[in-house]
């Protein structure tokens, strides 16, 4: 008995420390996502949706437990994803082996969480300690209404509320009170499994329920086809868990967050923490991108559709990004959290207040590329002649640019532009359904060839391309106009600025963005992940085969165990920095993954 007071009392004490980033997997049904550290403890959940405020907050210092963890201190920690999805397996080994397998549930509710966890004994008897305290409003709603249920068919539940949630906790009959939340002990013999299914919803959840089994088969279905296998792809198995991340990350509306997490800091101390849990027309487009080059996948038309639909909505008004459900981001505020070290924990993005012209670019490069693969519909086709004449109106403007930085006239988002209507341009040529944009192909063209006149502000006198007319600094933004064709490969100017971003942004096989002082590298910010692959692509576009692997696998191995990308990395502590995942950093993987096996005779088409 003293044991087992002992043993409650380590639950109820513990509160999950912040953890390094790479040591957090993901579950993720397109809707939400939960983090999970390695101390078995789910550090991030927000509910009902990406944007909501978490109920599981322990990453930011909030209040609220989800835990299943070994009895047994005495053991090392590992895990892995099942191939082509976001299925995690958490395992502990000591004299004895555990795993408990963790999904959200799939297809998804955009109401209703549910998060799956099966305790596992797979060498020796095993003991597991559970907890769980949720705490709605990033941690300041505790659970009330607390009833335990005898249900026949699923075991004991225990229902309650938090905040203005409601939730269901299946196959925790045997859980006690402890210091306001749920805690239990179970105990295994060897070969045998314990389930534990939790809902958690903004409507009032119907009686009964759906059992473990029956959820856990309808998940494996849904990842079964979601995934392709990615057989013709090199470093298969990091290319098939990359289009399962931004699968996981993808609504049932198109749209593709930045990241599941907030306020996760770039560079400690520094105050670049932002919230990433919406949809950024600029990265849903590289996501659009990455498949295409591939083959003709549903979340080539999940991107197609968002874009198409905000197009036609906000048409020259489009806002650098959106809420999953198409609306405007709430404005940024603090929340009353201790926040990731280093960090400043915070809602909503002041972005929407930005315009950013290079997006226009993009999308017209997204739909060129869908238009490839015969993918464009009339209201497709609608959207690029809104696009197209939103650039045409526009782009004299100052923008903040890809970096989100002061307006200027960046070099960047005019390039972006050139390429956007180049491929456009290309596409209805080549002969689109209906006649579509053969007239206007021409205008397109035109205006590509008046943009690129007006570049001439920004060549440097070294003969390179510099960020802006009064910034002479290089960028690696700039390598996008090689990768989108909207440059020749021959053009000095763009050879000259591949040069200074290998001599000036790179160090130890990373890139960085650009350079904010005489300080190192290192010392003002990590290396941009996206831009290391972007520098594969460039090298590839060259006919470089062996610079281009040497770019892909250095930036590839930036990931802790389960394989996931924040936005920068710390060459110098190597350490990932940022928001996490970051979805474009797993589209350049996986669009780089897609492009070099084309050096080898692979690259087919998605199944």
């Amino acid at each position: 008995m003293a044991t087992a007071r002992r043993a409650n009392q380590d639950i109820a004490d513990a509160v999950p420390a912040p953890r390094v980033l790479r040591e957090y997997a993901l579950v993720a049904d397109g809707e939400r996502g939960a983090l999970i550290g390695p101390d078995g403890s789910v550090a991030w959940l927000c509910a009902p949706r990406w944007d909501s405020p978490a109920v599981l907050s322990g990453l930011l210092g909030g209040g609220g437990c989800y835990r299943v963890t070994p009895a047994d201190r005495w053991h090392v920690w590992g895990g892995y994803y099942e191939s082509g999805t976001l299925i995690w397996r958490s395992r502990w080994v000591g004299d004895w082996r555990m795993e408990c397998r963790e999904a959200l549930a799939m297809p998804a509710d955009p109401h209703r969480v549910v998060l799956l966890r099966r305790i596992e004994a797979l060498d020796g008897d095993v003991r597991a300690y559970v907890r769980l305290d949720l705490r709605a409003g990033y941690g300041h709603s505790p659970m009330t209404d607390l009833a335990r249920h005898s249900d026949a068919e699923h075991a004991d539940v225990w229902t309650g509320r938090s905040g203005p949630l409601w939730f269901r906790w299946t196959g925790a009959g045997r859980a006690r009170h402890v210091d306001g939340g749920l805690a239990m002990r179970v105990e295994l013999a060897a070969g045998g499994h314990h389930d534990l299914v939790l809902e958690i919803s903004d409507r009032e959840l119907a009686a009964g329920g759906t059992g473990a089994e029956a959820y856990w088969a309808a998940t494996e279905q849904d990842w079964s086809q979601a995934v392709p296998a990615c057989d013709d792809l090199i470093a298969v198995a990091d290319a098939r868990h990359a289009y399962a991340v931004l699968r996981g990350l993808t609504s049932a509306s198109g749209a593709t967050v930045a990241a599941a997490t907030t306020s996760l800091p770039e560079r400690l101390e520094a105050g670049r923490n932002y919230d990433y849990r919406y949809a950024w027309i600029r990265d849903q487009c590289y996501a659009g991108l990455a498949m295409a080059a591939h083959g003709p996948h549903p979340m080539l038309a999940d991107s197609v559709r968002f874009i198409t639909e905000r197009l036609l909505v906000d048409g020259p008004g489009l806002m650098p990004a959106y809420t999953v459900a198409g609306e405007p981001i709430g404005g940024e505020r603090a929340l009353r959290l201790r926040g990731f070290p280093g960090g400043q924990p915070r809602s909503g993005n002041w972005v929407r207040k930005q315009f950013q012209l290079d997006a226009f670019g993009e999308t017209l490069s997204l739909l060129a590329a869908a238009a490839g693969h015969g993918m464009l519909a009339e209201d497709d086709w609608r959207a690029v002649s809104v696009a197209a004449d939103a650039i045409e109106k526009r782009w004299q403007e100052p923008d903040a640019g890809i970096w989100e930085l002061d307006s200027q006239r960046w070099a960047h988002s005019r390039m972006a532009c050139v390429s956007g209507l180049r491929a456009i341009a290309a596409a209805a040529a080549a002969g689109s359904p209906g006649g579509h944009g053969h007239r206007e192909a021409a205008g397109w063209s035109s205006l590509a060839d008046a943009i690129t006149a007006s570049l001439a502000d920004c060549v440097h006198p070294g003969g390179r391309w510099q960020r802006a007319p009064d910034d002479e600094r290089p960028d690696a933004a700039l390598l996008l106009s090689v990768i989108r064709g909207g440059f020749d490969l021959a053009d000095p100017r763009v050879k000259a600025t591949i040069g200074a971003v290998r001599d000036e942004l790179s160090a130890d096989g990373f890139v960085y963005r650009f350079r904010h002082d005489d300080r190192p590298l290192h010392k003002a910010e990590g290396a941009f992940l996206l831009c290391g692959f972007w520098m594969a692509l460039v090298e590839h576009a060259y006919g470089s085969p062996v610079a281009a692997a040497h770019w892909f696998e250095r930036n590839r191995s930036a990931a802790g165990p389960p394989a996931l990308y924040t936005e920068e990395y710390d060459v110098h502590q190597r350490q990932l920095r940022g928001n996490l995942p970051q979805a474009f950093v797993h589209a350049g993987m996986l669009e780089c993954a897609v492009t070099l096996s084309r050096d080898i005779g692979l690259g087919g088409a998605a199944g």
